[in-house]
């Protein structure tokens, strides 16, 4: 059975930049239920489904904008509080092209 996430549980983290709505990798992981390395890992296995305008990396200077106005790190499992790899972030294009990858039971909902 496939379970659709709310609405208003994709709204709470999509944020602007760069002139567009966007979700990070993280955000996106939490959405679907696994780690964000899953969702790197599906990005990077699958490079010619993630043209130009469908995810980017986060410059240094965003992340550190972001993380000051926005996010809360968590010292999880004993790692660090800084990522090795700057963050991605996946516009609408994105998401969708992602859920045709992601083997999970979860849906995002769609856009209506």
């Amino acid at each position: 059975m496939t379970n659709i996430i709310s609405t208003n549980k994709v709204q709470d983290v999509i944020i602007p930049l760069r002139g567009v709505d966007v979700i990070l990798a993280s955000e996106v992981a939490k959405l679907y239920g696994v780690e964000t390395k899953v969702i790197n890992q599906a990005v990077k296995n699958n490079p010619n489904k993630f043209p130009e305008g469908f995810v980017f990396e986060l410059t240094k200077e965003e992340w550190n904008f972001l993380r000051s106005k926005f996010l809360t790190l968590e010292n999880k499992n004993g790692k660090g509080n800084h990522p090795k790899y700057l963050p991605k972030a996946f516009t609408e294009r994105g998401l969708y092209m992602l859920a045709t990858i992601l083997k999970s039971s979860i849906c995002l909902p769609s856009k209506k």
